[in-house]
């Protein structure tokens, strides 16, 4: 891609070339949605300036707010804001399609061929490798968004409610949106959108879309459009899952994980971590589709996986459906296919009619400090919730077995290493996810 002047705005982009962006960003989207997030932006808003920094943030405001991946529901808005809703469902399948067939893949392979050394010492060096990205994530996320003091003490208090207390995430959601609101009314100051990276003084130059360009004509509400996505919304999802009943009876496995997947999508509030104790309990617990040491090893892939981490489910309905047999013991591989497929469509298509539906309303939106003010809380208390993430993931790569066994130097020394490469050098997500995952291959061999 030819380099833009950082005066001029870049030219309008094709939707063929945003296609391809968006499947390049659904191979390399590691590291969980802080990760992803960050790499949107580090690449649409700051290299590429295809939309402008607070376009960005209000948009990721909006997706904060919803239940469902917010990365995958961030790429969604804006492949919508560029190009319609056709740009919309390109960009939202393509970051979650690399993962879907990755995750086929390795499902495939862990239960037909069982542990292989080589690949769990890759995995134990990438671990480390995604704490350190996603500690990156936070501190560039928070670096933008914690511009006052109000917006730290909102970041702080989420961090200690979950940290200390273990509040529920939708808690924390309604009290940063409450208290957006009534700093919205009392301090409106306090509350507007931030500068542009976070107070620097460093400008990205124009945007394709940006602060006063003219909105296109599908970015307008439209009962008629509105009504009718609603409407094929419902016939897909009644479509699919009154289909499988039909075939399976509703509590066929296949059936009952389209229902049980549609409830964890409206229940994930804050992302994958927030909804992972709801499907643990019921896959393994309820249903039975899998063990506790199988979840815990698909939670392994999906932290290792491109693309949303919730895309754990896909392991799930593979797991689940190879272990039912309900294609008969000789289709094994495809009852496991038709499994991860039903999850994961189960899970992302709200994800879709959540913005195709309210992104319209929230573009018209994006100057009343009234309805801004409290996404903005919200993204600050995320900002202390990913603090939170990162502090989860370091606990668990450098004490695996608890604080009373054995401290794990050789993944400090990777944590450290990577976050050095990344907040110093600004390497990229792929190389250090790749030279991780090689020094832990290695590591194992060895010892």
């Amino acid at each position: 891609m030819a380099a833009t002047h950082p005066m001029q705005a870049p030219a309008q982009v094709s939707f063929r070339a945003a296609l391809s962006y968006w499947l390049r960003l659904g191979l390399m989207s590691f590291g969980g949605p802080a990760g992803q997030i960050s790499l949107m932006h580090q690449e649409l808003v700051e290299q590429r300036r295809w939309i402008s920094e607070r376009r960005f943030l209000h948009a990721l405001n909006y997706c904060m707010v919803l239940p469902g991946p917010e990365a995958q529901q961030l790429a969604t808005y804006i492949g919508w804001l560029m190009h319609g809703i056709k740009g919309g469902i390109s960009a939202g399948v393509l970051f979650v399609a690399p993962s879907l067939i990755i995750l086929i893949t390795l499902s495939w392979i862990y239960l037909a061929f069982g542990d292989v050394p080589a690949v769990a010492g890759v995995f134990y060096g990438i671990k480390p490798a995604v704490t350190a990205i996603v500690a990156f994530a936070a501190y560039r996320i928070g670096a933008r968004v914690l511009h006052n003091a109000a917006l730290w003490t909102i970041a702080v208090c989420a961090f200690l409610a979950l940290f200390a207390l273990q509040a529920p995430f939708p808690l924390i959601i309604l009290g940063a949106a409450l208290t957006g609101y009534a700093g919205g009314r009392l301090a409106p100051e306090l509350f507007q959108a931030p500068p542009s990276h976070g107070g620097s003084t460093k400008d990205y130059g124009p945007a394709l879309i940006d602060e006063h360009t003219p909105p296109p004509a599908h970015t307008a509400f439209n009962g008629a459009r509105f009504f009718s996505i609603v409407a094929v919304g419902i016939v897909l999802w009644a479509g699919v899952l009154g289909g499988l009943a039909l075939k399976y009876g509703f509590n066929g496995a296949l059936t009952q994980m389209g229902w049980f997947f549609t409830k964890a999508a409206l229940l994930t509030f804050g992302g994958a971590y927030a909804v992972l104790p709801y499907v643990f309990q019921g896959a393994v617990e309820h249903y039975h589709w899998l063990t506790a040491a199988q979840m815990m090893d698909g939670l392994a892939l999906g932290e290792t996986t491109p693309g949303p981490l919730i895309m754990v489910v896909a392991f799930v309905g593979f797991v689940g459906a190879w272990g039912s047999a309900l294609l008969g013991p000789d289709m094994l591989v495809l009852a496991g296919i038709a499994g991860a497929c039903v999850a994961t469509f189960f899970t992302f298509l709200p994800s879709f009619l959540f913005i195709l539906l309210g992104a319209p309303l929230v573009e018209a939106t994006r100057h009343e400090i009234k309805l801004t003010a409290p996404l903005t809380a919200i993204t600050a208390a995320i900002t202390g919730v990913i603090l939170n993430l990162a502090l989860f993931f370091a606990y668990h790569v450098l004490w695996p077995r608890g604080f009373e066994e054995r401290f794990e130097w050789f993944a400090a020394v990777v944590v450290v290493g990577a976050f050095v490469a990344l907040f110093r050098y600004r390497v990229g997500v792929i190389p250090v996810i790749a030279v991780c995952g090689t020094l832990g291959m290695i590591h194992s061999l060895i010892l």
